[in-house]
């Protein structure tokens, strides 16, 4: 119990941990990238506003490297600071061309003079691809292209973002690793911490264990001396209601004391049992047919499904305990003229085993899971007509999870109460 409870929480605090580094470094990323993207399509505005180029500042046309200043567009040029505060260095610091394509796809011009990377064949070839894709912008390897209409035909303009988006997957692979280090880190004081966070708990536990082990133990001897007592008294007074009434509560007490012990010792780390391969058809097929008069005399209908030929190594007689709680449980919580039904059968590497019966309230959805506690009813008014102590379903999971099994109860039409258990086949 205490491992599983460290592994619960190394497991919950790593994963919060992660969660809150996805949320910070990816938030951080994402808006990296669109800042990225937002300069891009917003110098690609420009040169789509003035044909392919940058207007004029401060008076001067900015000219492409290695050539005369460009014409005019139509309409005028734009000026290069106004809404977009852009600064002034861009134009030089831009990489770009553009392809002018008519209406059936033909290249009417090209310009290459600010980018050395692209020939005009390869420009070309990006324009026709991204003409054919159908989309307004976005990107074409590490280019940025935006798609305009020009009175000549289509106008792609290509702007190199490669400096950009290698910043940014050089910000991404860092926090990528600085979160994995993170994460190892926090992993390794976890591990070393996390014993002393939980040690009160498991002293606790230890001392909870300890406590019914030797009060068990103590109460062995007390509750023999007492049914011994009552046998010889009723052999010298004759049998009487009193002394049925104290044989029979003995016998209840320790049945109860038999339970507390076996399900402590279960419910150690590393329970040891006898495992040997044994035939689990046999065994459960058996084990369904001695409730058959049970149930009958009950006025309740069992039915047993058992797959033949099943083999599995465990634990038999903790198996058969396993199946008899089922059982029991199932026809003590079921009403008169009730069906129960139980079934084993190998799906895949797991054996699956469930007990069913119907019920005469629905079990609460919240509640299913609250079955295997120790002492828990549903319906504590129910007690003294069941005549249980609790524990039969709790003894139940310690089996199965002393097998590496698995065990849920489930209502799924609100009419019938089924408790299935896994088993690693």
């Amino acid at each position: 119990m205490i491992r599983r409870l460290r592994r619960k929480l190394i497991a919950a605090c790593m994963a919060s941990l992660a969660l809150v580094l996805t949320v910070i470094l990816g938030g951080v990323n994402l808006m990296g990238y669109s800042r990225a993207v937002a300069d891009a399509d917003a110098v690609l505005t420009v040169l789509g506003d003035n044909g392919g180029m940058f207007p004029k500042t401060h008076g001067q046309e900015v000219p492409p490297e290695g050539g005369d200043a460009p014409d005019e567009p139509p309409g005028g040029k734009k000026e290069l600071f106004g809404p977009r505060a852009m600064s002034p260095e861009t134009p030089y610091e831009s990489r770009f061309f553009w392809v002018l394509l008519g209406e059936d796809g033909q290249v009417l011009q090209t310009d290459t003079g600010q980018i050395a990377a692209v020939d005009a064949e390869d420009a070309a070839a990006y324009a026709r691809s991204v003409a054919g894709a159908g989309s307004r912008s976005g990107f074409w390897g590490d280019y940025r292209y935006l798609l305009c209409e020009d009175e000549l035909g289509s106008r792609v303009i290509f702007l190199d973002c490669g400096r950009s988006l290698s910043a940014f997957r050089a910000t991404l692979r860092a926090s990528v690793m600085l979160a994995a280090a993170g994460l190892l880190a926090v992993l390794a004081l976890l591990l070393v911490l996390s014993s002393r966070i939980v040690r009160p708990v498991a002293e606790s536990y230890e001392k909870q264990k300890r406590f019914i082990t030797d009060a068990g133990h103590e109460l062995k001897t007390p509750m023999t001396i007492i049914s011994a007592d009552a046998d010889l008294a009723e052999m010298e007074c004759g049998e009487n209601q009193w002394l049925s009434d104290i044989r029979r509560q003995a016998q209840r007490l320790t049945g109860l004391t038999n339970d507390l012990i076996y399900l402590s010792r279960m419910e150690e780390e590393q329970p040891r049992l006898p495992c040997i391969e044994f035939p689990i058809s046999d065994v459960v097929g058996e084990m369904g047919q001695s409730f058959l008069a049970v149930a009958k005399s009950q006025d309740k209908t069992l039915t047993v499904q058992v797959q033949p030929m099943v083999s599995w190594v465990g634990d038999e007689k903790a198996i058969r305990q396993l199946v008899s709680i089922l059982l029991d449980n199932a026809l003590k919580y079921s009403p008169s003229g009730g069906q129960l039904a139980l079934r084993l059968e190998k799906q895949g590497r797991w054996l699956l085993l469930s007990v069913s019966n119907t019920v005469d309230e629905p079990v609460e959805r919240e509640a299913l899971p609250r079955l295997f506690d120790r002492f828990y009813r549903t319906d504590k008014s129910r007690n003294s007509q069941t005549g249980g102590y609790g524990l039969g379903l709790s003894i139940a999971r310690s089996i199965v999870l002393a097998h590496r099994g698995k065990i849920r109860a489930e209502s799924p039409d609100g009419h019938t109460l089924s408790v299935v258990v896994t088993l690693p086949g």
